[in-house]
């Protein structure tokens, strides 16, 4: 069986006719008597590194009107853009990039039917198209599926503007807050600052967003000169304090010296007034304003639980980072955990697949991925086909494979009795200074 050879693109001016008398792409006409200079990124400071600080905000009658027809027109122009970029490869076999859209773009805010994209700022548009670019990138490089287009109610609303597209002023009277004035609106958001930004530093982009619950929230990214924290070494000894973290589901994690973090375990603690407003849901009308009503409610409960779940890992995470020197955790493939099981025992493996994404092991594997690099620390991740589970650590003796229900059990070479999180912790501290060592 031959393969069929790959399509070649169209280059040059065939390229560049079909870009403008098909594709209606403009021509770079106000660039033509510009000397050309490459595009530099902006580069963060020496020793300085991307820290994000979340807010919630509570706009106006008229700010809430004048995001929501931003956010509608990210949706619109990003969707556009990935129709022109996948049409002109696919019915012509051109590759329209990130400048392409950005010149279709002004096309579209000068057509009748569009023009409703002047109310806009512009910075916005053209960084809902770069998002557009970053996807395609992605895709390119295998790190990501092919993008799909933005669906109102079920993509994210969110919008990015970057330094042009907002005015920063710091209050003198308590550094590090201030007020915060987007394009196209005339007064500034009115912002709860939990917590105060680096002084006298000017955010480089900001990002904001609302969440099913409704919940308006700014996103502002600083550059932030942070500080490592002090070593911390054994009691007596010079040697750095390791610790091995065994995550799992009777306990959130397990220390090797058997400290145990519970399971907070969110969705069965909430699970039957979730279930009752699901039902609830079921029974009304499509389309009408009571189950708009129900639907609000549901996504309050589970902002309230991942905002929960968010401050539970984030603090366990930081006494975690801030305690010891060496971190050694196992690298875990929630996606093959929480795989679907078909026929018998589906029900039970349904049950263990909730409690594993309840868990969110892979936030806390992010933060303390950050974490440790922010302050200093020292992050060692095993191979998760390591026998931590079932290998004695006494006598390093490698047993059967345990079930999941199977919390203590005996060493059949030395006679050891384990219990299975904290001999599984041990392990990893054990295999962790090794491959640290070596």
């Amino acid at each position: 069986m031959t393969k069929k050879p790959t399509p070649e693109a169209v280059k040059g001016e065939e390229a560049e006719r079909i870009k403008r008398e098909v594709l209606g792409v403009g021509d770079r006409r106000k660039h033509h008597t510009r000397k050309a200079t490459r595009l530099q990124s902006h580069a963060k400071a020496a020793d300085t590194r991307h820290r994000v600080y979340r807010f919630r905000f509570y706009p106006t009658e008229e700010q809430a009107e004048q995001l929501e027809r931003t956010f509608g027109a990210c949706r619109w122009v990003y969707n556009e853009g990935l129709a022109l970029r996948s049409g002109a490869w696919e019915r012509h076999r051109v590759n329209v990039g990130f400048a392409e859209t950005c010149r279709a773009l002004t096309g579209w805010k000068r057509a009748e039917g569009t023009a409703w994209l002047a109310e806009v700022s512009s910075t916005v548009l053209q960084q809902s198209l770069r998002d557009l670019d970053q996807a395609y990138t992605r895709f390119f490089r295998s790190e990501a599926r092919y993008p799909r287009r933005k669906k109102k109610g079920r993509s994210r609303d969110t919008a990015t503007y970057v330094r042009t597209g907002f005015r920063w002023v710091e209050d003198p009277e308590r550094p590090g807050t201030g007020s915060i004035t987007l394009a196209k609106q005339s007064g500034p958001l009115d912002v709860r600052w939990s917590r105060e930004l680096p002084a006298g530093v000017v955010p480089v982009r900001l990002s904001v967003s609302r969440d099913r619950a409704g919940r308006f929230f700014v996103s502002t990214l600083v550059e932030e000169l942070i500080t490592p924290l002090p070593a911390v070494c054994v009691p007596g000894t010079g040697e750095p304090r390791a610790v091995g973290l065994d995550l799992g589901l009777a306990s959130l994690v397990t220390l090797d010296d058997g400290t145990k973090f519970d399971h907070p375990r969110l969705l069965r603690r909430y699970g039957e007034k979730l279930a009752r407003l699901q039902r609830e849901l079921h029974r009304k009308v499509r389309g009408s304003r009571n189950r708009a009503k129900v639907r609000q409610r549901i996504a309050r409960l589970y902002a309230l639980i991942t905002d929960v779940r968010r401050d539970m890992l984030d603090q366990l995470t930081t006494r975690l980072v801030r305690e010891n020197q060496v971190l050694v955790v196992e690298d875990l493939s929630v996606a093959s955990l929480s795989r679907v099981r078909r026929g018998k025992g589906r029900r039970r493996k349904s049950r263990l697949n909730e409690a594993i994404l309840d868990a969110s092991w892979g936030e806390l594997l992010r933060q303390l991925r950050y974490k440790c690099e922010w302050y200093g620390r020292e992050l060692v991740v095993v191979d998760r086909f390591f026998p931590s589970t079932r290998r004695c650590s006494a006598c390093h003796a490698v047993g059967e494979r345990l079930d999941v229900s199977v919390r203590r059990w005996t060493c059949s070479g030395c006679g050891a009795v384990h219990d299975r999180d904290v001999n599984a912790a041990v392990n990893l501290r054990d295999e962790g200074l090794r491959l640290l060592a070596a």
